[in-house]
């Protein structure tokens, strides 16, 4: 379990992230258009995994946006950004914005992408969303960074996930 804050007043995750070094776990998510996604989906990319508890917040929105604005540049990439967001609402935001460097993709059918990756907030004003964190997995699968950001308003490390990759 971690312990982040929200404006200061502390919450708590379901778990732990994946251990850097470490198989990322399987997952199963929903895209936009309703198709089901895992992990063997994107085999042989590298993958930020941008994860936030709203589409339709300010901090999250721009953590798409920057991901998206640095994504068009790299190779064998994808960013999935992943919330428990309805998957319209993922397609509304991105297609609004004109966002189409990234991959949304929602944990609304079952949680279980929160439960495994131990980021489900159990606690607090935002219980049951995702805590902010992103995990980057290399072209074999392995996860080669983590940040869990400790602050929920704060923007995570957009310069340690990119250097990640290389």
């Amino acid at each position: 379990m971690a312990t982040v804050t929200l404006k200061g007043n502390s919450i708590h995750t379901s778990g732990s992230l994946p251990k850097v070094g470490t198989k990322a776990p399987d997952f199963k998510l929903t895209a936009t258009d309703l198709s089901t996604k895992t992990l063997a989906d994107f085999k042989g990319q590298n993958l930020v995994l941008n994860i936030f508890p709203s589409v339709d917040t300010g901090t999250c929105a721009q953590s798409v946006r920057q991901f998206n604005k640095e994504a068009s540049s790299l190779k064998n990439t994808k960013v999935l950004c992943i919330s428990h967001d309805l998957p319209f609402a993922h397609a509304r935001f991105c297609g609004a914005e004109g966002l189409e460097n990234v991959v949304s993709l929602s944990d609304f059918k079952d949680g279980s992408f929160g439960k495994t990756y131990g980021l489900n907030l159990v606690d607090g004003p935002l219980e049951a969303l995702h805590s902010r964190c992103i995990v980057v997995i290399d072209a074999n699968g392995v996860v080669t960074h983590t940040e869990q950001v400790s602050e929920i308003v704060d923007e995570p490390n957009y310069k340690s996930a990119l250097e990640a990759l290389s």
